[in-house]
Order: structure tokens, then C-alpha cells, then sequence
């Protein structure tokens, strides 16, 4: 067994319930290059490293001066009422911290899902989100996830569900974000329901620590009518791993899932996206861009799939990459399954660099190399952002965009 896996199964406090979850978990081990879908993602170096289950730490409140009520705060894995701020009650929304596993659905199994499997065995804590039918949540829901250094490598699970009724409204913002250096480890899951017509609007943005790793699922399940609208801004942290399962399930759902991943120095994000067509009339919208500078590597899988029976079904994909240095590395993967007759599909991928003449131009204008470098590439990485239609939010998302670039542009 690996030292990795030995000291999560040595933090295990759950009951015999939960225990088959973390005996799967050993009995299969981590995930090999043998692994198709970790094939760019090793994980050699993380399953030599030990971790202690994660404990109370501090962290200078004004780390999150900035993000508005209402906010849940959590600090290595563990919620922080004394940072937190619900706000005033509304009725048809209910937001708790804790955890239960009966009532939490179950999540998509897969041969490689080691990651999932110890969340579900050792997850202490998480949110849970419930709106009503028919219920309108007006301001955006603020959920900050902080990793704060301590004297030695923390591991934390949390796990999170959130529930729409019948044409309910949410919009909810993840903030991942670190109050200094750490080599701590961090393995989410967050369940998403939608019922027949609900709306949920997503934003998370991830700037983690040079040390930091992190594996991330998101499991999705839209009913007739449903929409989710997704952005997703990654930078930072040595390993950072999300994985977004979408599955379409009744006609005339709709998902936008757009995106922007940033990897600099060693630093290595991968993103594996798995839409699923289940019923007639469905759309998915993906845009995603990429930047690798430094010895960063970028890994993005782009997966479809149109079921049978699914047809009427229009979903598209676009992802295109920028390497900013010889010694960056990206790797994309756009992948379409149909076994529907009447569908519009479309997917394509891109790796390539700043174009030289436009360098010229912007430098024969007077203005330095890196910053004509930092002009060409938030143009570049900018347009996934525009899904995002509120104009506070949008301009958050922009912010953090570009104090991304900003570190990962090279002086």
C-alpha cells in the first residue's frame, strides 16, 4: 500500500457504513499511467507523501474582505462559523454545514474513482443547499474553501449537495483560495440536483498555493427544462485535478460549461469533462482555453457523449491552448460519441502560440515585452468569461483573471 493511502485510511473515524467505501479505495489503489484517464496526470511522486488528518487553523479575516454576504467559510476542511455570514433568512432556501451520508446521493462509480471513494469514506463536513420550488435566491451565494499553512501536511474531505426544485433559481460562487504556503491536500465532491425547469448558475475560481493539491468532482443531474451555467477560472497549486460529470437527463436541458486554466512553474491542472445526452433535445455549450508557461503542463479531456435515443441533441466544443515556453506542456483530448441519427455536434482543439506579428505590432507601439505578452494573452483567455451575465460577478471573475496572468506571466 502506498504511504499516500496508508496515512488516509489511518484518519478514518466513520461507521460501518462508510466502511466498504475505503476498503474499495485500498483494494484498488491509486491509478497508473495504464489508466486511460489518467494517463497525463502521474501520480508517483503524491503517493510517496503522508498526510495528517486536518485540524483547527487560523487565518486573518481580512483575507476575505472582499467576498460579500451571504458566505459559508470553511479553513483546511472544516467549517468556520466565526468567518461565515449567512445573511438574513430567506424563505424557500436552506443552507446548513455537517454532514449525512443518507442524505446524500450517490455518485457515478468508476474503476478509477479512488478520489471519490475515500471522500466518501472519510468526508467529515460540507455543505448542503436546498431550494424550493418555484423559490428565486437573488444574491449570489459565496462558498470559500481556504488552505492555511501548519506545522505539518493536511489532508481534508468535504462533500456538498445542492438541490433545486422545480423551477428554482440559484447562483452560486466557490472561492478557492490559500492564506500562505502549504503542501496540503484537498479532495471535494459536490453533488448538483436540478429538477424540471430550475437554474443554476456556477462560478469557481481556484488561485491555490505553488505546494497544493487538489482533487475535485462535480456530479450533475438536470431534469426537463433544467439549465446550468458554468465558468471555471484554475490557476495555481503543484496538482489540481476537477472532474465535471454532466448527465442531461430530460428534454430540453441545457448546460454552458466555459473555462480557463492556467498552469505556471511546475504546476500541473487537469481537466476532464464527461457530458452525457440522455434525452431528446438537449444542448451543451463547452469553452475552454488553456496556458502553459513556465514547466506548467495543462491537461484537458473534452468528453461527449449522445446517447441513443437522444436525438434533436446540439452540443459543441471548443478548446484552445497557448504555450508561452519551450518547457510547457499541454495535452488536449476532445472526444464525441454519438449513437443518435438526428444531432448537431461539433468539437475541436488547438495548441499554438502568440502570434509574432502581433507582438511586433504592440511592441513597435511602445510597449514592453511582457506586457504586450500579458495583452495578448487575457484577450486570448477573456471570452469563456463572458457567459457569466451578472455584471458584479463577471467583473470578480475578470479581477481574478488578472492577477492570474499577471503571476503567470514571466517578467
Amino acid at each position: 500500500m502506498s504511504a499516500l493511502l496508508e496515512s488516509l485510511a489511518a484518519g478514518f473515524d466513520g461507521d460501518a457504513a462508510r466502511r466498504p467505501a475505503l476498503d474499495a479505495a485500498l483494494a484498488a489503489g491509486l491509478p497508473g499511467p495504464r489508466s486511460e484517464s489518467w494517463k497525463y496526470t502521474s501520480l508517483r511522486a503524491l503517493e510517496r507523501r503522508s498526510f495528517a488528518p486536518a485540524g483547527d487553523a487560523a487565518i486573518d479575516p481580512a483575507l476575505l474582505a472582499d467576498i460579500p454576504a451571504p458566505r459559508l467559510v470553511f479553513v483546511n476542511g472544516r467549517a468556520a462559523p466565526a468567518l461565515s455570514d449567512p445573511g438574513p433568512a430567506i424563505a424557500g432556501l436552506s443552507i446548513g454545514t455537517g454532514l449525512s451520508a443518507n442524505a446524500l446521493p450517490a455518485i457515478e462509480d468508476r474503476d478509477d474513482a479512488v478520489f471519490v471513494r475515500l471522500n466518501a469514506a472519510l468526508a467529515t463536513d460540507g455543505v448542503a443547499i436546498t431550494v424550493d420550488a418555484d423559490t428565486e435566491v437573488a444574491a449570489p451565494l459565496h462558498l470559500v474553501f481556504v488552505g492555511a499553512p501548519t506545522e505539518t501536511d493536511q489532508a481534508w474531505h468535504l462533500r456538498h449537495h445542492i438541490a433545486l426544485g422545480t423551477g428554482a433559481r440559484l447562483t452560486v460562487v466557490e472561492h478557492h483560495l490559500d492564506a500562505g504556503p502549504h503542501r496540503h491536500l484537498d479532495n471535494g465532491v459536490c453533488s448538483l440536483r436540478l429538477a424540471d425547469r430550475a437554474h443554476l448558475r456556477h462560478l469557481r475560481l481556484q488561485r491555490r498555493e505553488a505546494g497544493a493539491t487538489a482533487f475535485l468532482r462535480t456530479d450533475a443531474e438536470l431534469q426537463a427544462g433544467a439549465i446550468y451555467d458554468r465558468v471555471d477560472l484554475e490557476a495555481g497549486a503543484a496538482l489540481s485535478r476537477h472532474e465535471l460529470d454532466v448527465r442531461l437527463l430530460g428534454p430540453d436541458a441545457r448546460l454552458t460549461a466555459n473555462g480557463v486554466l492556467l498552469a505556471g512553474g511546475r504546476g500541473h491542472l487537469d481537466t476532464r469533462l464527461g457530458i452525457r445526452h440522455i434525452a431528446r433535445d438537449t444542448a451543451c455549450q463547452l469553452l475552454w482555453r488553456g496556458i502553459g508557461d513556465g514547466r506548467g503542463r495543462v491537461v484537458f479531456h473534452g468528453g461527449i457523449t449522445i446517447d441513443a435515443g437522444a436525438d434533436g441533441t446540439d452540443a459543441r466544443l471548443s478548446n484552445k491552448n497557448l504555450l508561452l515556453s519551450a518547457t510547457a506542456e499541454i495535452d488536449t483530448q476532445p472526444v464525441l460519441v454519438i449513437h443518435a441519427d438526428e444531432v448537431q455536434a461539433a468539437h475541436g482543439a488547438t495548441v499554438g502560440q502568440l502570434d509574432p506579428g502581433a507582438l511586433f505590432y504592440l511592441r513597435s507601439r511602445g510597449l514592453p515585452a511582457t506586457d504586450a505578452q500579458r495583452l495578448l494573452t487575457a484577450a486570448f483567455v477573456r471570452e469563456p468569461l463572458a457567459a457569466i451575465v451578472d455584471d458584479a460577478l463577471r467583473t470578480l471573475a475578470e479581477s481574478a483573471l488578472d492577477r492570474a496572468l499577471t503571476a503567470l506571466v514571466r517578467a
